[in-house]
């Protein structure tokens, strides 16, 4: 992450003198003005006569001259006023007059009236806690979620869903990997990748061209891809539907998108087409919302799950950041100019996504899930501002992998758990260093993790593991590579810097440049690493166009050693003749990882791609053996999550409220790009209902720990962090999920009906959220509606 160090000025909190006068306290005198005179007192130990003023109402308006009890006290209007607190504030609207007995006062003196509301019955019961309610619906959540909330997994505790890729056809020589060959009975979801968008609708190009891998394709004499006929399509959308008759449980997602297929797609002919994707279908140019291009991508999502039989769909979209230059250099032209609507055209997507999805499911009797594949990085998120879209969604999958890579000159783990302090690429940007950042190393699951926690329960929420290495060649420093540097030169498109990306036999699952030329990036199979280590070249290598004989670069030299450290629960590959290093993943990082998702009450589990995993297959090689697409890693997963405990499904902890009131609350107006460093956005609070809010009236809310305790605010109204759910570095991983953060009406202040309030505010690393938020009235909390629709409320 590129940013300034430099640290906003905060602002200075207003301060109130405040006089506490009791019956048998030294009380301050009035001077006939009406106004407080410190100088001057009175020694008062009588009983106080009641007072004679009816108690201050923050709905009532009044004029000069009038007066109001309130805190024992007589109090005059200097002037017109309603719903401000009287107080001793000289500048405030109100005088003091003398003591008295009573006027406890505020929204009539006493406690705001509660209005009760049915308790949920029938599928409600079963809605996952903080997932939005799509109005005019009645999804039949309990198909899919037990009346905790609770998704129904079959015979595991936790979630594995694995991307299931279209292209592994084996049509082009290299190995296949078809529906026969995904272990079922080891997982819950499969995201089949990709579906993309044209002409502001889903699509998978032409659906009866018999060469469409997805519905068009067929594979006679291969034993367990036999079509069944009972299917009007063929391809892997036969066969998934197939299988899943067998394995009842398992649940298919239609993936759209992904890096090469966000802002185009790829025709007939395996030319892309750029065609702007997801950024024109969801923003015009002038940046505001295609809301027409939503709505037809949605319903033609909707009508695409029923022609197939998915059981809902997983938007990739990589990325709607105002981050420049993020995501595809191809899509550049597209996604710069619309950049400030991005996030907000996003949320839109995601919401007309779930309200359209919950009427089918309404009418279909069919329940439709709803996921993202969602950034890990810091920098893109700081460009996706406070991810209020998440309330949508059944869960989120993290992308946490791919945060090193041959696209810099860093070498690190691609899908490291924890942060070990040593990091070169945050060592580079002074993160450690730098006091606003806390030390915290946001390259890591983790973070990444903690960061979605901030506004989803962790049941929720599933980690991704990559079944592919990255790596780069010709490393220096470091310790056996690791946190060394790899300087290289013929970058790809939009880089002007980049990394040395191992090429050859360390690169096999390589992309090409627009030239069709090979980018070096240290891509393979899981199982070929495993070979790697062996000193096994593999049987197969010719199949993916590798020729040792006349290419130094496809040759099997020098030793591949396993390296593991266990601060970062990362393992890799250096070959020191080589200087090679290859981040992998393996059976001990994959039981930490497992273990470390049981004790989070992480949801699960999901990996790119299935087709990476591996076996030992004693038979192939000439009867040598060699390591082949298998299921290791994924049956690690199933076996720790059979006997795991539930997984966490509520947001918060806090103590039940005693009732809700509707109150909104926006983090708003984001600065772009890299002029988001401080974060900076402003704070609207509005009061949708008739309850006027006296001054004084204290919100608190959580903010994740993936940013240090220091939110404040600058505009004076005393921003503060209340509870720390973590301090210091993150080394071995965040301690606690949450910080609980307080901010208050100014004492002489109000929020009556309709009326909102802003404030600026300031943190240093980004936040999903806020969320669990409570109102403090008369000290008695209450809930917001949004958060808790069950409870009674203030009308």
């Amino acid at each position: 992450m590129k940013q300034s160090a430099t640290s906003a000025t905060l602002g200075f909190a207003l301060s109130v003198l405040a006089f506490s006068l009791s019956a048998s306290a030294t009380a301050s005198a009035a001077t006939a003005d009406g106004k407080l005179n410190p100088f001057k007192s009175v020694s008062t130990s009588k009983t106080l006569a009641a007072c004679s003023s009816a108690a201050w109402n923050a709905t009532a308006v009044y004029t000069g001259g009038m007066t109001a009890s309130y805190d024992n006290k007589e109090w005059r209007a200097k002037w017109w006023t309603q719903g401000n607190t009287p107080s001793t504030n000289p500048d405030g609207p109100w005088a003091y007059v003398s003591d008295c007995g009573g006027g406890t006062g505020g929204g009539g003196g006493s406690d705001p009236v509660l209005t009760t509301v049915p308790a949920p019955t029938g599928h409600a019961l079963c809605r996952p806690d903080g997932m939005t309610i799509s109005t005019g619906t009645n999804p039949p959540y309990c198909l899919a979620y037990d009346n905790n909330g609770r998704e129904k997994l079959g015979t595991v505790k936790r979630r594995i869903i694995g991307y299931f890729t279209s292209w592994r056809t084996g049509k082009d020589g290299s190995p296949a990997y078809l529906a026969h060959q995904i272990p079922w009975d080891k997982i819950t979801h499969i995201n089949f990748a990709f579906a993309h968008v044209e002409n502001n609708k889903i699509s998978i190009g032409n659906e009866t061209d018999p060469n469409n891998s997805a519905t068009g394709m067929q594979w006679p004499g291969v034993a367990g891809a036999e079509m069944d006929a009972s299917y009007a399509y063929k391809g892997h959308f036969n066969l998934l539907n197939k299988f899943k008759k067998q394995y009842p449980n398992v649940k298919t997602l239609i993936s759209v998108g992904g890096w090469a297929e966000t802002g185009g797609y790829f025709d007939a002919t395996g030319k892309r087409v750029n065609s702007g994707g997801f950024y024109s279908m969801t923003t015009n140019a002038d940046g505001s919302v295609n809301t027409a291009g939503i709505n037809s991508f949605s319903d033609s999502v909707v009508s695409f799950l029923r022609k197939y039989n998915f059981d809902g769909v997983d938007i990739d979209y990589e990325y709607p950041t105002s981050m420049k230059d993020a995501g595809n250099p191809l899509d550049w032209t597209t996604a710069n100019t619309r950049r400030a609507g991005l996030m907000r055209s996003y949320s839109v997507l995601l919401k007309t996504l779930r309200e359209k999805l919950d009427a089918a499911a309404t009418l279909d009797n069919r329940y439709y899930q709803l996921s993202i594949a969602a950034p890990a990085s810091a920098y893109l998120l700081r460009g996706m501002e406070n991810m209020a879209a998440l309330q949508y969604l059944d869960f989120a999958n993290i992308m946490s992998y791919d945060l090193h890579g041959a696209w810099n000159e860093f070498v690190g783990p691609n899908a490291a758990l924890f942060d070990d302090g040593k990091d070169a690429e945050l060592a580079r940007w002074n993160v450690y260093s730098t006091a606003q950042y806390g030390g915290i190393g946001y390259l890591n699951t983790d973070w990444a993790f903690h960061y979605y926690r901030g506004a989803m329960q962790a049941g929720r929420i599933n980690i991704g593991v990559p079944y592919y290495t990255r790596g780069w060649r010709n490393v220096s420093g470091g310790s056996n590579g690791l946190w060394g540097k790899s300087l290289g030169s013929n970058c790809p498109t939009g880089l002007t810097n980049c990394g040395n990306g191992a090429m050859g036999i360390d690169n096999i699952w390589h992309d090409l440049d627009e030239q069709g030329k090979e980018l070096g990036g240290g891509g393979n199979p899981l199982w070929h690493a495993k070979n790697l280590e062996r000193n096994i070249a593999g049987s197969y290598i010719a199949s993916y166009g590798l020729t040792p004989t006349t290419d130094a670069d496809d040759r099997l030299t020098g030793s591949y050693v396993r390296y593991y450290d266990a601060t970062l629960v990362a393992p890799w590959l250096w070959n020191a003749q080589k200087a090679v290093f290859l981040s992998t993943e393996d059976e001990t990082s994959a039981q930490k990882k497992a273990q470390w998702i049981i004790d989070r009450g992480v949801g699960g589990v999901m990996f790119w791609e299935l087709a990476g995993d591996f076996d030992w297959n004693a038979t192939r090689n000439n009867g040598q053996g060699e390591y082949f697409i298998g299921s290791t890693l994924t049956r690690a997963f199933n076996t720790a999550f059979k006997t795991a405990s539930l997984y966490e499904n509520k947001r918060s902890t806090q103590a039940a409220a005693t009732g809700a009131i509707d109150l909104k609350f926006e983090l708003l107006d984001y600065k772009l790009g890299d002029a988001n460093y401080p974060i900076n956005p402003n704070l609207k609070i509005t009061n949708s209902s008739s309850y006027t809010l006296p001054g004084g009236t204290e919100f608190q809310f959580d903010i994740p720990t993936s940013t240090p305790n220091t939110m404040a605010d600058q505009s004076g109204f005393g921003m503060k962090v209340i509870t720390s759910g973590h301090t210091g570095n993150n080394i071995g991983g965040l301690k606690g999920n949450l910080h609980r953060v307080s901010v208050k009406l100014p004492s002489w202040s109000s929020l009556a009906p309709g009326a909102s309030t802003t404030l600026a505010v300031v943190y240093y690393l980004p936040i999903s959220g806020p969320s669990n938020f409570s109102v403090v009235i008369n000290g008695k909390s209450y809930a917001i509606r949004s958060e808790q629709p069950y409870l009674a409320y203030i009308k």
